[in-house]
């Protein structure tokens, strides 16, 4: 599945079963609310935290999905084409960073 393809199925999903977008203000306070859902699940797997009974009930790639759907929604309510924009990010920090990490290899 492209990120075309992804941006498109959750457009679909929101207009035959969703209803409808909510605002972007509750969509970017959704995003927050997943983010920190994920970073429990971090933090607890990876980091120095130990996870309490129930912490642990979501997995990784479940908590990435939540986030990946949330900025999905964002920017298909706002018109953003995320295969673009993805490219003219990656084109970015190539060339500003064509140098910065070859003194760590």
């Amino acid at each position: 599945m492209t990120i075309k393809d992804a941006q498109n199925a959750v457009d679909e999903w929101i207009r035959t079963v969703g209803g409808r977008y909510f605002s972007e203000l509750t969509n970017m306070a959704l995003l927050t609310e997943e983010t920190g859902e994920l970073a429990r699940v971090i933090a607890r797997v990876y980091g120095d935290q130990v996870a309490k009974e129930g912490d642990l009930r979501k997995n990784l790639a479940e908590e990435l999905a939540d986030v990946l759907w949330v900025l999905i929604c964002l920017a298909n309510q706002t018109g953003v084409n995320l295969t673009d924009a993805f490219m003219a990010s990656l084109e970015k920090k190539t060339t500003r960073d064509k140098d910065r990490f070859k003194e760590r290899k």
